[in-house]
């Protein structure tokens, strides 16, 4: 009598267990830190600080005036202590790692923290890091590459800065599977969250298929309404997700990348139409986005007249900027709800997340 209890006490009990082991797989990890169901967390975010005096003055102006909430320092750069050294000034400031694999522009280039005899595969004949991406997929080992990473953590810990994350400059450490074992091991290690997206991602497949699309445009080969199958990247992303959680740190449900991209029609564009343009784009985005926590990625710099012998992405990195300030975006966030989080509240939360 006492197993038949038992097995009939199971057999009513299945079909609520099932029921909670469902809502636990499909609980966003917004919800897992703590925000409510439904809630839209996001990190607006400032890559390329250090990259120079502009880049140092976009951060800190997007940060301290806007509504961005986080950076990330480029240890190899010119300009990263200078950013550093204020960052540790201002500890309420969320400043990571951009860690660093590459060195993109023409005149202005940076070598690898490691020193150049010391990072075979990973410099040019220049003695710089590599300009591409795939350059360094194809030079540089695993081994190599962690070297680097850690050499670029040191850095900031010797100048007195626990980064509050690290992520990846032009998504390097992404490109290759080795590469981004080393990337989250290292992050594990020092106990520093990682950014990586292992959820939803229906922001992140969106940019990862606009070059696609783009192509296809070109050739005359696009339909709208085409389906485009799913990036491999995404496809392995929540098992990825899941070992980060598991080590005890945050994860992101989606990531934005491609706002470097927009820019309004027409010739004599002000920058303050540029700015404007992509606070407008921006609130689409967030419309757009699936319940969550995102990051999502700008450039900002407060230009001057030395960054044009830097790049010609000036324009856009100060529309970035002018963006960050725009009045009409910081009161759609609030009219809508969307909550601005940071990578250090993200730590706190998943230290109390079960």
């Amino acid at each position: 009598m006492k197993n038949r209890a038992s097995l009939f006490l199971l057999f009513i009990l299945i079909p609520f267990i099932t029921v909670k082991i469902r809502a636990q797989s499909t609980q966003t990890y917004a919800e897992k830190l703590g925000w409510p169901k439904g809630a839209k967390v996001i990190i607006f975010h400032v890559d390329d600080a250090g990259m120079s005096y502009s880049s140092n003055q976009g951060a800190i102006k997007s940060i301290e005036n806007g509504i961005a909430t986080s950076c990330s320092i480029m240890m190899p750069c010119p300009w990263a202590a200078a950013f550093t050294k204020y960052a540790v000034k201002n500890p309420k400031m969320d400043a990571g790692l951009h860690l660093t694999l590459t060195s993109e522009w023409q005149e202005y280039r940076w070598p690898p923290l490691g020193g150049i005899a010391h990072s075979p595969g990973l410099v040019d004949d220049e003695g710089c890091m590599w300009h591409e991406v795939e350059q360094v997929v194809k030079n540089a080992n695993a081994d190599i590459v962690e070297q680097e990473i850690r050499a670029q953590v040191e850095r900031a810990l010797k100048i007195g800065l626990k980064p509050t994350h690290l992520d990846s400059h032009m998504g390097t450490l992404f490109a290759h599977g080795p590469f981004l074992e080393r990337y989250i091991k290292v992050g594990m290690e020092y106990g520093i969250p990682v950014m990586f997206p292992g959820g939803n991602n229906k922001l992140l497949i969106e940019c990862l298929n606009a070059p696609v699309i783009k192509k296809l445009k070109a050739e005359g080969k696009w339909k709208e309404g085409t389906k485009l199958p799913e990036p491999a990247i995404t496809k392995e992303s929540k098992a990825v997700g899941e070992k980060i959680w598991n080590a005890g740190l945050p994860v992101l449900d989606d990531l934005y990348t491609n706002s470097g991209e927009w820019k309004p029609e027409g010739n004599n564009v002000t920058p303050e139409q540029w700015g404007k343009y992509k606070a407008m784009k921006f609130k689409e985005t967030l419309g757009k986005m699936q319940p969550g926590v995102a990051m999502m990625i700008v450039h900002s710099s407060d230009i001057t007249d030395a960054f044009k012998h830097i790049s010609a992405s000036g324009g856009s990195r100060y529309a970035d900027m002018l963006s960050m300030l725009d009045p009409d975006l910081k009161a759609y966030i609030r009219s809508e709800g969307i909550i601005l989080t940071t990578w250090k509240e993200m730590l706190e939360r998943r230290k109390n997340a079960k």
